[in-house]
C-alpha cells in the first residue's frame, strides 16, 4: 500500500522521553525514537541516553502517555463536517427548542441554498415524535430544509425541499407527513447534498479531519456510496486526504460488484473495499432495521426493510474475492445478520473457506447477533466493525433498543465480549456524525456496557479501535507502538494509569498490572478522559493542542 504525498514519511529522528510509551514490546516504557516515520526504538528513560546526541529532536513529554493514534473504522466526513459547522439538533431536549434552533439557524444562514440540519432524535423528546411538515415549513420560512435522524436512515424535509425532486412523491418510502425511508430519502438526501458548493464540502471535510486529529483520531474508515454520497464527495475527500496534512483516510464504497469490470471501477474511485454501508438492512431507530420476529412498538406484523437477500449477498462476496477486493456490509437487524451469513456461508462454498478467509471481508454495526451467528463470524473470519457508542446511546431497560424490541431481546445487542470469546476481529468507529469521534469515550462505552455480560477490559476495547481498524484492512504491522510500526501516535494528559477489568471473567481479559501489561487511563464512569496534546501520522504532527 502506498502513502499518499501528504503522508511521505518525515525523514528526522525524533526522541521522546519522560512519560509512559503504550507499547507490548516494553510494558514500563518511558521513551520512544522514531525514525523516518516509524518507531524506530522503545525502552527506558536510562537507555534513551545513548540516543539523545544522534537525533533531531527530543521532545519532553513531562508525564504526559503516548499511545498509538486511534482509528475510527465507520466515518461519513463530509456529514460530519456539516454537523460541525452546520444545524446541529442532537441538544434539543424537546420538539419545540429544536423548532427554535431550526428558525434561528436559517436567519443566521440566508446565504444557504439548502440548509443542513442532523441529530435529532424524537424518542429522547417528550412528545415522541418528529416534527410535521407544517411545522417544518413555518421555521424554515419557505426554505429547502434536510434534517435526517440521528441514525440518517430517516429525515424530515420542507415542502420546498420536496419541490426539487420530481416524482419524490412516488418513490418507496414516502409518507406525506411522516420521516421519509428507503427511495424516497435517498433522492431528498441527494438534492440537498447536490445543493452543497464544492468550497463548501471542502470546508465541512477539512473540519471533520482536524476535530477527528484533535481526539488522537490518525486514521478514518470513509464509508461512502451512491445511496449515501456521491463519487465527486468521495474522490474529492480522498483526495483532499492526499494532499494535506491530516488523519489518513481508507475509503469504501458502496456498490454491488458482479465482475472484475465493476471492482475495477471500485478501485478507480480510490476504494480499497466494495464494503462499508452497503445495505441489507436499515437502522432500529427508524424502523427499517430487518427482523426475524416484528417491532414491539410498530406496526402489528412489521419486521422491517431488506435490501438484499442471501443470493445478492454471496454473488457479491464471490465476485469481489475472486478480484482480490475486501467486500462487506451494513446489517443491524437479526434478519438481515442472518442473510450476511448465509450469504459469505455460499460464496464459502463456491471458493473455499481459506479464500473467504483470508479476504477478511467486514460487517458494519452488527448488532442484533445470535450464539450461532457468532460462531459463523469466526469460522468465515468476518470483521464486526462496531459502535459501542450506539449502546452507550440507546441502550438499557428504559432505551431506544427496549422500546423498539422489548427488553428481552433488547439485552442481547452488542454482545462484545461473546464476539471476543469466539475469536471475531473487532474494530471500532463512531459512524460519525450518528454518534460523534469520541474515541475514548467509545472505549468507556465498551468497557462499561448497559448489559453487563457484554462488557469487555479497557485494554481489549482499546485494541479493538487501534489495532482492529487496521486489521480490517488489512494491516497487521500498525496500530502498535513497536520498532517498525508507522508513526502513527497521539500524546495525551492523563490521570494514573490503570489494568481495567470490571469484574474476573476471562471475556474481559482481566490482568494484574504487576505481570507486566501496559496501563490505560482510568475510564471509570464520571471519570475525566483524557486530552490530546499532539497527534502524530507517519512522524508528522497532524495536531498540536493550543497552549501547550
Amino acid at each position: 500500500m502506498t502513502e499518499s504525498t501528504a503522508l511521505q514519511s518525515d525523514h528526522r529522528t525524533v526522541l521522546l522521553r519522560g512519560g509512559d510509551v503504550h507499547s507490548p514490546a516494553d510494558p514500563f516504557a518511558t521513551a520512544m525514537v522514531v525514525e523516518r516515520g516509524h518507531v524506530a526504538w522503545v525502552g527506558s528513560e536510562g537507555a534513551a541516553d545513548a540516543f539523545a546526541s544522534g537525533v533531531d529532536e527530543v521532545v519532553d513529554l513531562d508525564g504526559a502517555l503516548v499511545t498509538p493514534a486511534f482509528t475510527d473504522a465507520h466515518v461519513h466526513t463530509t456529514s460530519s463536517g456539516l454537523a460541525l459547522t452546520g444545524l446541529d439538533l442532537s441538544g434539543a431536549r424537546n420538539l419545540n427548542e429544536a423548532l427554535v434552533l431550526l428558525r434561528s439557524h436559517v436567519a443566521a444562514h440566508p446565504e444557504d441554498r439548502v440548509v443542513l440540519g442532523h441529530g435529532w432524535d424524537a424518542a429522547r423528546w417528550p412528545e415522541q415524535r418528529p416534527p410535521s411538515r407544517a411545522e417544518l415549513d413555518a421555521a424554515a420560512g419557505g426554505r429547502p430544509v434536510y434534517l435526517p435522524r440521528i441514525d440518517v436512515h430517516s429525515a424530515v424535509v420542507t415542502t420546498a425541499l420536496l419541490d426539487l425532486v420530481p416524482g419524490v412523491t412516488g418513490l418507496t418510502g414516502y409518507h406525506p407527513d411522516a420521516p421519509l425511508t428507503g427511495a424516497a430519502h435517498h433522492a431528498v438526501r441527494a438534492a440537498a447534498h447536490g445543493a452543497v458548493s464544492p468550497a463548501q464540502r471542502a470546508a465541512a471535510q477539512r473540519a471533520a479531519l482536524r476535530h477527528a486529529a484533535s481526539l488522537g483520531i490518525g486514521t478514518l474508515h470513509e464509508c461512502g456510496g451512491p445511496d449515501i454520497s456521491d463519487e465527486e464527495d468521495f474522490a474529492g475527500l480522498l483526495k483532499l486526504a492526499a494532499e494535506e496534512s491530516g488523519p489518513r483516510v481508507h475509503g469504501y464504497w458502496a456498490e454491488q460488484v458482479a465482475d472484475e469490470k465493476d471492482a475495477l471501477r471500485i478501485r478507480e474511485l480510490g476504494a480499497i473495499g466494495a464494503a462499508g454501508d452497503l445495505f441489507v438492512d436499515g437502522s432500529l431507530g427508524s424502523h427499517t432495521a430487518c427482523l426475524h420476529e416484528p417491532y414491539a412498538d410498530g406496526p402489528a406484523g412489521h419486521t422491517g426493510t431488506a435490501h438484499l437477500d442471501a443470493a445478492q449477498i454471496a454473488a457479491h462476496v464471490t465476485a469481489c474475492t475472486e478480484a482480490g477486493l475486501q467486500a462487506g456490509f451494513h446489517a443491524i437487524g437479526d434478519a438481515a445478520v442472518t442473510a450476511v451469513v448465509e450469504g459469505v456461508r455460499a460464496a464459502s462454498e463456491t471458493l473455499g473457506l481459506a479464500r473467504i478467509r483470508g479476504a477478511r471481508h467486514r460487517v458494519e454495526h452488527a448488532e442484533m447477533l445470535t450464539p450461532e451467528t457468532i460462531a459463523a463470524f469466526a469460522e468465515l473470519g468476518l470483521t464486526a466493525s462496531v459502535q459501542p457508542a450506539f449502546d452507550a446511546a440507546w441502550g438499557g431497560e428504559e432505551g431506544m433498543y427496549a422500546r423498539r424490541l422489548g427488553a428481552e431481546r433488547a439485552r442481547t445487542l452488542n454482545p462484545y465480549a461473546a464476539l471476543l470469546r469466539a475469536g471475531v476481529p473487532l474494530a471500532f468507529g463512531s459512524d460519525s456524525p450518528v454518534t460523534p469521534f469520541d474515541p475514548w469515550g467509545t472505549v468507556r462505552a465498551a468497557a462499561f456496557h448497559r448489559t453487563p455480560e457484554h462488557r469487555i477490559s479497557v485494554r481489549a476495547g482499546f485494541t479493538a479501535h487501534t489495532r482492529g481498524g487496521w486489521r480490517a484492512v488489512g494491516r497487521d504491522d500498525a496500530g502498535l507502538l513497536v520498532p517498525g510500526a508507522p508513526a502513527d501516535y497521539a500524546v495525551w494528559r492523563t490521570s494514573e494509569l490503570l489494568v481495567q477489568a470490571p469484574d474476573d471473567r476471562v471475556a474481559r481479559w482481566s490482568t494484574d498490572p504487576r505481570s507486566g501489561t501496559p496501563g490505560l487511563p482510568d475510564l471509570t464512569p464520571g471519570a475525566e478522559l483524557p486530552v490530546c496534546l499532539r497527534t502524530v501520522v507517519l512522524g508528522h504532527t497532524v495536531y498540536e493542542r493550543p497552549n501547550e
